[in-house]
């Protein structure tokens, strides 16, 4: 047994640490004395070495040193035996350069693979390569290659599926391993499921993935839990989404896929205690996943720290470019903070990565409409519409550009009048339909719409806006009872806040005069905030600078 046997079982134990500091001083020795080892040593010591700083997460280092194993490599006779895989060095240096994101550098190792000598890991690697950069049709080629050599390779499945190749093509090909394996009858509806989901049709895919959930040998699958929870919420189904999410949580309290979106509802929902909380557990957990800083700089964008909201994205982002909640996070601080140009670029990557997640679009709609491109925003939400059908979502997001320009209030009705006829119980098309009666004064419709829709579900913005309504019909008790609940499910809703306060003044002209002088001194105490939270932001922006992250 020789030194470089001792150094191999080394690295098969594991000792990584031990294999770097030997592999680093015989290497050392054989360019001092090129006789000391034969070319095939000198090889293995190199992939060793390299295997041991890719361990250490030196990605940059360890690409060179694979890069020169390889080197090594043609001048070694090919009948020589025993010796790590020429393609999985390469496979590494693919890997490394990923990691870097030198995306292109990647795919080229491998596609310098011949294809007949590419094993299912090299074209999984390829084919989500080729996906982000765009190469759809390769991709396709490259997941099908996977499917072909491993049937059930799922991940592989939803990749064909998110590049729009038909359910029923993709159940063909996985059709023989279901026939021949007991008790896998259910892996055609779960690619249903998945081609509804990816299809846009969100009601069919609840509807497959319950039935999915309801069997027995799939009951409490902690996956078909997120992805339930995941298209309630694109279907703008908050309720049952966070309680979906929940019931995941409690069967694996080390969960992170998908505790994004949970976090994001929450924080919207004005649970930001609660959200706190989460991003801290979420962290102990695992710090290295884009989950835990989205849900804390949610936690930041709902309290109006947007500058570091804005950082917090970035971070996300450095971790996983591909994660489209951190997308989304840092384009509606950018937006918030009046950079609306670079919201947009966000916004758009966010709707590459989801084309049929309809807050994508919503997303750059508002900054549309912020910058006065009512055009850009109505193409968009027409576009949305044809593509997506008619379902109470797309005519909400069209009624709501509609509502921008004076000349389609009338359509911007008839929409939501549709949308609502789906789904009484849509809150954002209610919220919509509520604004319009507003602005025409039909209070007592816009209480009646309110009080039916809240009959059923309890919701901030509402019992703020029926508190409004209230108000302009002089029933201030009732209106007060309103804001009071609002703000019971959203502390910080500072339009209910100020709702209750004019009222208090109103209705009593000696108080208002003492809250006057309070409100002053208050506002004083705000400058200050605002002082510091301008330094804060500077604080953030230069952390951004630091990171490289703007």
């Amino acid at each position: 047994m020789n030194v470089i046997d001792h150094v191999r079982d080394m690295a098969a134990a594991g000792l990584h640490s031990n294999v770097r500091i030997i592999s680093s001083l015989l290497l050392t020795m054989s360019t001092n004395n090129p006789e000391l080892f034969s070319p095939s040593q000198k090889y293995q010591l190199l992939v060793y070495h390299a295997d041991a700083i890719f361990h250490d997460k030196e990605y940059r280092n360890a690409a060179c040193k694979y890069n020169m194993a390889l080197q090594q490599k043609k001048v070694i006779s090919k009948t020589s035996k025993n010796l790590p895989s020429e393609i999985e060095v390469k496979y590494k240096i693919a890997e490394c350069y990923t990691i870097l994101k030198l995306d292109k550098d990647a795919i080229s190792v491998l596609e310098g693979i011949p294809s007949r000598q590419r094993t299912p890991k090299i074209n999984m690697m390829l084919a989500n390569l080729y996906r982000k950069s765009g190469q759809e049709r390769s991709a396709v080629t490259s997941y099908k290659e996977v499917l072909r050599q491993c049937p059930l390779a799922l991940d592989a499945i939803i990749g064909l599926l998110s590049l729009s190749v038909k359910g029923a093509e993709v159940a063909s090909m996985t059709m023989d391993v279901i026939q021949s394996i007991p008790n896998l009858d259910w892996l055609s509806v779960w690619i249903k499921a998945h081609a509804f989901i990816h299809g846009g049709d969100n009601q069919r895919a609840i509807n497959t993935i319950c039935s999915l959930e309801k069997k027995s040998l799939l009951r409490d699958n902690v996956d078909l839990l997120i992805t339930l929870a995941d298209v309630y919420f694109r279907a703008g189904d908050t309720k049952n989404s966070i309680l979906k999410f929940e019931q995941a949580q409690m069967l694996d309290p080390y969960l992170i896929k998908g505790m994004d979106v949970y976090g994001y509802l929450m924080a919207r929902e004005g649970h930001l205690e609660d959200v706190e909380v989460l991003g801290g557990r979420l962290f102990n957990i695992s710090d290295q996943h884009a989950e835990p800083w989205v849900i804390s700089g949610c936690h930041s964008f709902y309290s109006k720290r947007y500058s570091r909201a804005l950082y917090l994205g970035a971070k996300a982002i450095q971790l996983n470019s591909n994660s489209v909640q951190a997308l989304l996070l840092k384009g509606v601080a950018l937006r918030n903070m009046g950079r609306v140009q670079e919201a947009i670029i966000h916004f758009r990557e966010a709707m590459r990565l989801a084309p049929c997640r309809l807050d994508c679009y919503e997303g750059l709609i508002d900054c549309y409409l912020a910058s006065n491109g009512v055009r850009e925003a109505m193409g968009m939400a027409n576009n949305i519409y044809k593509t997506l059908g008619a379902n109470a979502q797309t005519l909400t997001i069209l009624a709501t550009v509609c509502l921008e320009d004076p000349m389609t209030q009338e359509k911007a009705k008839t929409l939501l009048d549709k949308a609502l006829a789906q789904r009484p119980d849509y809150i954002k098309a209610v919220v919509k339909k509520a604004e319009l009666l507003n602005r025409e004064q039909k209070y007592e419709e816009g209480i009646a719409l309110l009080r039916n829709t809240l009959a059923n579900q309890s919701d901030c913005v509402l019992h703020r806006m029926l508190g409004d309504f209230l108000v302009a019909v002089n029933d201030y008790q009732e209106a007060m009872d309103q804001y009071s609940i609002a703000l019971s499910l959203d502390p910080n809703d500072q339009k209910s806040l100020e709702g209750m306060q004019k009222m208090e003044k109103e209705e009593s002209p000696t108080d208002a005069t003492v809250e006057l002088d309070g409100d002053d001194m208050e506002g004083s105490g705000e400058e200050g905030d605002l002082e510091g939270s301008d330094s804060e932001a500077a604080q953030w922006a230069d952390q951004e600078q630091w990171f490289g992250m703007q």
